[in-house]
């Protein structure tokens, strides 16, 4: 991923595959993504999914980005971003589970 992370860059890549696994329309927020990633990770942990605990994570980093400024709000991006990296494997995995 570029070093330039934004929202939209975010909700683009894995709004979709997260609500997929929470079983809820796409996030369109920060917030919401947020909130998704959160039920997203409890989900892909019961189903025994190994790094589902990189979406709890990234989900802490998501909520604080909601919540701060640039550059601040870059920062937790980033981190968030880094943490989201192996989400569309995860949700491969879960869908093969389902």
């Amino acid at each position: 991923m570029s070093s330039t992370v934004t929202a939209r860059m975010l909700l683009a890549r894995y709004a979709a595959d997260v609500a997929f696994v929470a079983e809820v329309r796409p996030a369109t927020t920060l917030d919401d993504l947020a909130e998704q990633t959160s039920t997203a990770a409890d989900r892909l942990e019961a189903a025994g999914i190994q790094g589902a605990e990189e979406l709890d994570t990234a989900s802490a980093a998501l909520a604080a980005a909601s919540i701060t400024d640039l550059p601040d709000q870059a920062a937790h991006l980033r981190h968030a971003a880094h943490h989201l990296t192996d989400t569309t494997d995860m949700v491969d995995e879960y869908r093969l589970m389902v």
